[in-house]
């Protein structure tokens, strides 16, 4: 066992157990908790564990103050709970009480993708480097750019298509407190090879369909749709997941838990994803696909620019973005049926869009370049977006300050009017990002390019001004974190101060006073074997004449049970003593006791900490012998048998 084994398994079962926490981490002093309900918290057994120096909450977060030795405890606590810990920021989720509902739901989305950053930023250069190669490059068949542009395809693919749904359902499952692994089978339930790949639904013609893609039940049928890429979906998919897991753990004997409990709760979340969640999503898709095709080609279609210009990048959050593939192909194929020159004007919008949202983050990189760590994400996110590919941004940075995302929005918007105000179309579809003027008709090249500048520029300015407000240029860190964090060590220091009471040097000299006037024995002649063995500690008992019990030492009341049978007291010179009042009291619920202290109590020696009424605890056949131990390992040794009087002294010999 580790030093902190015995502590760290109290502290699992004292902040409600494993299924109360959500999220946990820590920082140089202080574990963080984000608690399901931080009303099952038992803060007075945790602050007496003797690990613990203090609890408080701040921003959202329980905080316990470990010191020091807090990585040590941190790492023994999530051995013996079996709950990975995560990053600090996806802590704050619970922080969220004086937020609009529109971020909530935007810290939420950024929280599920923070542990899925790393990947997302991968994929998103290969698949830049991809989009480039395939532009600019003719790849000849069995030519060695050839081969490279097909196999990088097996890591774009596995992030992007099938990666999004799997890890998503893995994520929030973490960040719920369910069952990873069970997530992860939920989202390949998404992505089977069963299924119509997602991006061939559109085109999928309607006798395609039975009987090979439909699972027919007789009394209905249901479109075997696949969810490659798809955001919404997996996200409504495993939230379902987390709260059948919990729900079914509540309900369902913890002897069957371990087989009934996985069996019920993905089953009943794979069938809500594919016969309610999915066709919802794609139906919300349909609706959206009929309303850009509408706009686009109307005579609204500058006010649609700037609509479209501003929510595409919400769209992409979504998931619901691939429609516009499908789009994109129809009006081209439209066009070229009436005019051979006429393209799409979609197109231009979605990479103005994408240029829009990396220059957020190229302003992020112009606030945070003192911020190493922060750079490290801020650059491959910029580069993949300006090549087209923009979750890494948008999920890993600007969603995560969220001001960046609504200023890349802003000038995506005003690039979005100067495109559709000036006609520009592509011939098709090709490079979201800054390489995407390739696929711009010659003729409104020009225009692309000034509306491209706005996108960058805006977005680029408005980050910057903004965020000069916000982030501290000289750490990289936003001014709330730092607010927050500057919070919890003067919330810290406050604790502390309080467990670190001066006393007196009179009183750190003291010598033990007999805190009951009684017969006194050595506790090993105490008729309860915990006590007689010592296994507590070593100490004295007295068998009490009267039913007052004194303070033996001046110090602070660490333990006061709610029943009055139990105190503990760290002595001013010291000392740890526990003084248990008769056998098995504990029983009695509080009745015969009337405490006078409670826990966090700082006393004098000789104060009064409970009165007792001997006769009733007697008749209800609980002896009322009382253990004075010494918790704290201390030798001791009676000198004196027989009749005490309450406060006398000269009674031990302590080692």
């Amino acid at each position: 066992m580790g030093k902190f084994s015995d502590d760290a398994a109290k502290l699992l079962a004292y902040v409600g157990g494993k299924e109360n926490i959500n999220a946990i981490t820590h920082c140089v002093t202080r574990m963080r908790f984000v608690l399901a309900d931080p009303k099952k918290a038992s803060i007075k057994k945790i602050e007496a564990l003797p690990s613990v120096k203090g609890t408080f909450t701040q921003a959202g977060q329980f905080q316990v103050i470990i010191g020091n030795e807090v990585a040590d405890f941190y790492k023994e606590f999530t051995a013996i709970s079996g709950i990975e810990g995560v990053s600090k920021e996806a802590t704050k989720q619970a922080a969220k009480g004086n937020q609009t509902p529109l971020q909530k739901a935007m810290s939420n989305i950024a929280e599920i993708f923070a542990p899925l950053i790393p990947a997302i930023i991968c994929g998103g250069l290969i698949l830049g480097f991809r989009n480039m190669l395939e532009v600019m490059v003719v790849l000849e068949e069995g030519s060695f750019l050839a081969g490279l542009d097909k196999f990088l395809w097996i890591i774009g693919e596995a992030v992007f298509h099938t990666g999004i749904p799997v890890g998503i359902c893995w994520s929030v499952q973490r960040k719920m407190g369910g069952t990873p692994a069970l997530g992860i089978v939920l989202g390949l339930t998404l992505i089977s090879g069963q299924l119509v790949n997602a991006y061939g639904v559109a085109g999928m013609a309607a006798e395609d369909w039975a009987p090979n893609y439909v699972w027919n039940f007789g009394f209905h049928s249901f479109r075997m749709i696949g969810y490659q890429a798809q955001v919404i979906p997996a996200i409504l998919a495993a939230f379902t997941l987390a709260y059948l897991e919990r729900f079914f753990k509540k309900v369902i004997p913890q002897v069957v838990q371990m087989i009934l409990v996985p069996f019920c709760s993905l089953t009943l979340a794979v069938m809500a994803a594919h016969f309610v969640l999915g066709p919802i999503g794609w139906k919300l898709g349909e609706v959206v696909s009929s309303v850009v095709m509408a706009g686009i080609s109307g005579n609204f279609r500058v006010l649609f620019g700037a609509i479209f210009g501003m929510f595409y990048a919400p769209l992409v959050i979504t998931g619901l973005h691939h429609m516009s593939n499908a789009i994109d192909l129809q009006l081209i194929a439209a066009g070229q049926a009436m005019n051979p020159i006429q393209g799409t004007m979609l197109w231009p919008m979605i990479a103005l869009s994408n240029i829009a949202q990396g220059s957020a983050v190229a302003g992020m990189a112009a606030l945070q370049k003192k911020n190493a760590r922060a750079q490290e994400v801020n650059i491959p996110s910029m580069i993949s977006c300006y090549l087209g590919v923009t979750e890494p941004a948008m999920f890993g940075i600007n969603l995560k300050y969220r001001f960046p995302f609504f200023c890349g929005m802003a000038g995506s918007c005003l690039a979005g009017i100067i495109s559709t105000s000036c006609k520009v179309q592509a011939a098709a579809i090709g490079v979201g990002g800054l390489p995407g003027i390739i696929s711009i008709m010659p003729q409104y090249m020009l225009m692309w390019a000034i509306a491209a500048l706005v996108a960058i520029v805006v977005p680029f300015a408005a980050t910057y001004i903004i965020g000069k407000k916000r982030i501290n240029t000289e750490t990289g860190v936003s001014f709330e974190e730092e607010a927050e964090e500057a919070a919890g060590d003067e919330e810290e220091a406050a604790v502390l101060a309080k467990k670190e009471h001066e006393f007196t040097e009179e009183q750190k000299a003291e010598d033990f006073a007999a805190p009951i006037a009684g017969h006194v024995m050595p506790v090993t002649e105490v008729q309860d074997e915990v006590f007689a063995s010592c296994a507590m500690g070593e100490g004295i008992a007295i068998d009490p004449a009267e039913g007052k019990v004194y303070a033996p030492y001046s110090g602070e009341i660490t333990v006061a049970f709610p029943t009055g049978h139990a105190y503990g007291i760290k002595a001013a010179n010291g000392k740890e003593i526990l003084i248990h009042i008769g056998m098995d009291t504990v029983e009695l619920e509080g009745k015969g006791f009337s405490p006078k202290v409670k826990q966090g109590d700082i006393v004098k020696q000789g104060d009064l900490l409970t009165e007792v009424d001997l006769e009733y605890i007697r008749k209800q056949g609980k002896p009322v012998v009382t253990p004075v131990i010494f918790t704290d390992e201390t030798p001791v040794e009676l000198l004196k048998r027989g009749t005490v009087a309450a406060g006398e002294k000269e009674l031990l010999k302590l080692g």
